[in-house]
């Protein structure tokens, strides 16, 4: 049994200012027993315009919304997950001088083990405030599913969009997935009607663990986001969750449980469509 914990956030323009509303939300998750605590997507950089500096900014542990986790996790001895940073991509490596929104874990001693870089981007249309994102406008896709395997259970790691492509996480409950882990700044306007709903059919899909990080800003004049954060267990059922504004939300987890569940109702081991590619 281990405590986890989903941070909600209403980040702003100022990236001191959210990194210290990150730093009192940490604190007030470890002073709930937490062991593992996600941060919502665009944490420290919600709002913040220049995505190709901040990009370059943090192209390196150097970086300062990079330097901030790797202090925290060290400071309360913590897994810590850091929902999304712009990071710069190589041009070596295939970049265009887009940024790649990179989700790392950084474990108690303060180390990078892990990044996930987004693969699904949010080119919508939205009936709210502002009406059009397009996210591939400043950042690249990511190409590689990341299972991390910690002493809490294995994580599987998506960012909001990733949310509506079941696929991504048969695969990673495929690779061994336990946790699946989903830092968000969903929309007001889609999250009403499917942030939970989601977040459940993912659990229950896959027998695992879901824990929905979100940005809780509903009101907010041009970027509204949902809240919603919830922490759902393998059958459907919703743990721990809270509205708008900032704050956390935290449950134990109990794997024993879920490989029960596994074993009485062995889905994966079920399945029996798979997909061919035909030619034309």
């Amino acid at each position: 049994m281990s405590r986890i914990a989903a941070v909600q956030m209403t980040s702003g323009g100022s990236l001191d200012s959210n990194l210290q509303q990150a730093a009192a939300l940490i604190a007030q998750a470890v002073e709930q027993g937490s062991e593992l605590l996600v941060l919502p997507e665009y944490f420290a950089y919600h709002g913040c315009r220049d995505i190709a500096e901040i990009a370059r900014n943090e192209r390196d542990a150097s970086g300062p919304a990079r330097q901030f986790l790797a202090r925290m996790a060290r400071q309360h001895s913590v897994w810590l997950v850091g929902g999304t940073i712009p990071v710069a991509v190589d041009p070596e490596t295939g970049g265009d001088n887009r940024a790649a929104a990179s989700c790392f874990v950084v474990n108690p001693q303060g180390e990078e083990v892990a990044c996930y870089q987004k693969i699904h981007l949010f080119d919508v249309d939205v009936d709210d405030a502002r009406g059009s994102y397009r996210e591939s406008d400043d950042y690249c896709h990511g190409s590689e599913a990341v299972v991390v395997d910690t002493p809490l259970g294995k994580l599987g790691l998506t960012v909001c969009y990733d949310l509506r492509f079941p696929e991504l996480y048969r695969h990673l409950a495929g690779a061994g997935a336990e946790i699946l882990l989903v830092p968000s700044a969903f929309t007001t306007a889609t999250g009403e009607s499917h942030w939970e709903l989601l977040l459940r059919a993912r659990a229950v899909e896959n027998l695992c663990y879901v824990v929905g990080a979100n940005m809780g800003d509903r009101f907010h004049e041009k970027r509204p986001t949902w809240g919603g954060s919830a922490i759902i267990d393998p059958w459907g059922v919703v743990l721990s969750d809270m509205a708008e504004g900032p704050g956390v939300v935290s449950a134990d987890i109990n794997l024993n449980y879920l490989r029960k569940l596994r074993q009485k109702m062995p889905v994966h081991e079920h399945r029996r469509f798979s997909v061919v590619k035909t030619s034309d």
